[in-house]
């Protein structure tokens, strides 16, 4: 039985690409994940893992999709190994199996490239964050209270104002303005 696992980093992706991609390829079943792929904790991953029998094989659209790193990838095929379950990842095409030298080579490959590509991800980031901070943008939320709410806030915590009291005035004026 060929078994799915599409994961997207959050929940504003979409799966959609993934799951048809899955499902062309003959998935019986498929098991999904919105969270990021660097989480300990995947509930969709863990009961593929669980849900997968000797003779099966585990389905992704791509490498990265599957495990948090490359140790962490290496570590699920080769468990699925052990237990006489294949793998297959769509977008590079390749299968793993023990029977299989150059699938074990390809493997090891892409499991590089995808570790390679997720750093340059993160070194672009970091580098488009810096960019901004130095144009003074800092990103996030915007603040709830300006410079001058605040400063009243905290004179009015200062001077023992009750918690409820401050509570009514920022609610009753959506701020102290």
């Amino acid at each position: 039985m060929k078994v799915g696992y599409a994961r997207v980093s959050t929940g504003i992706q979409n799966l959609d690409l993934q799951l048809d991609a899955l499902r062309e390829h003959g998935c019986e079943e498929i098991f999904t994940d919105k969270i990021s792929g660097a989480k300990d904790k995947r509930q969709g991953l863990e009961e593929a893992l669980r849900f997968v029998r000797s003779g099966d094989t585990i389905v992704v659209w791509r490498l990265d999709r599957l495990g948090r790193n490359m140790q962490h990838l290496i570590k699920i095929v080769n468990d699925l190994n052990d237990r006489g379950i294949s793998f297959h990842s769509l977008q590079e095409n390749i299968t793993m199996d023990k029977a299989s030298a150059t699938g074990q080579l390809m493997f090891h490959l892409f499991a590089a490239f995808a570790e390679f590509e997720r750093n340059l991800i993160h070194e672009r980031s970091a580098a488009g964050r810096a960019a901004a901070r130095a144009r003074g943008r800092l990103g996030g939320r915007p603040e709830k209270l300006d410079k001058k709410e605040l400063e009243m806030l905290k004179t009015l915590v200062a001077n023992g104002t009750p918690i409820t009291d401050i509570v009514r005035i920022l609610l009753k004026g959506g701020g102290f303005n």
